[in-house]
């Protein structure tokens, strides 16, 4: 592990300043640097767009799968207990919007993309209805996810909610479908076994490949 993070290559791959300004601040340059507790407000993403780019540099280097978070903070997290839409408009989608959109732009420029599959997803969704605080809570019936490059058709939207973003009514996707898919994205079949240290088979998945989207 220190002979990966002390690698030349591992150090190049960081060093964003070896990237054109233009295309750095095309993904989005930090724009405040105050984080104290005082500016929670509003404080927003700042760094995302410079971690994709980061994501980017590492996937050139031979990176196979790379996670970038958003964060822990009320303002950057897209965990909107309270004051929900003035913190997406103003802290998180801005920021989001410009950074993903340079980033699948990038790989698909360097001819990445066709060989990356792209996830973006939280692990649940948001009640239909606003809490006392303006906020949405935790919802796990119905939420959307977006993937891009390895094998997913560009533009297509897959699944439908009721009128209120509170239940599925067409297109239902199960966690397990979604782990399904990328399985078979990546090259394997969902029902390829794996044998534990006792020898016992084991399914990598147990869903099914969405192949509406493929």
């Amino acid at each position: 592990a220190f002979s990966l993070l002390a690698s030349s290559k591992t150090r190049g791959a960081f060093d964003l300043e070896q990237e054109p300004m233009a295309l750095r601040e095309r993904y989005g340059l930090p724009d405040r640097t105050d984080r104290s507790r005082g500016a929670r407000n509003f404080g927003g993403l700042p760094h995302l767009g410079q971690s994709l780019l980061l994501t980017r540099r590492l996937i050139e280097a031979g990176v196979q799968f790379v996670t970038v978070c958003a964060g822990r903070r009320r303002d950057s997290a897209w965990d909107g207990h309270r004051r929900h839409f003035p913190i997406l408009r103003k802290s998180l989608l801005p920021y989001f919007d410009r950074g993903f959109s340079a980033f699948l732009e990038d790989l698909s420029d360097r001819g990445l993309l066709d060989e990356t599959l792209v996830l973006w997803v939280g692990e649940f969704g948001h009640t239909p209805k606003f809490n006392a605080r303006a906020g949405r809570d935790h919802w796990g019936h119905c939420f959307s996810i977006a993937l891009a490059g390895g094998g997913v058709q560009g533009g297509v939207v897959h699944g439908e909610s009721d009128d209120r973003a509170a239940y599925p009514v067409s297109g239902r996707v199960e966690p397990r479908d979604l782990m399904a898919t990328v399985f078979h994205c990546l090259g394997y079949s969902p029902d390829t076994e794996l044998h534990d240290t006792s020898g016992r088979p084991l399914p990598i998945s147990r869903g099914r490949v969405i192949e509406q989207i493929l």
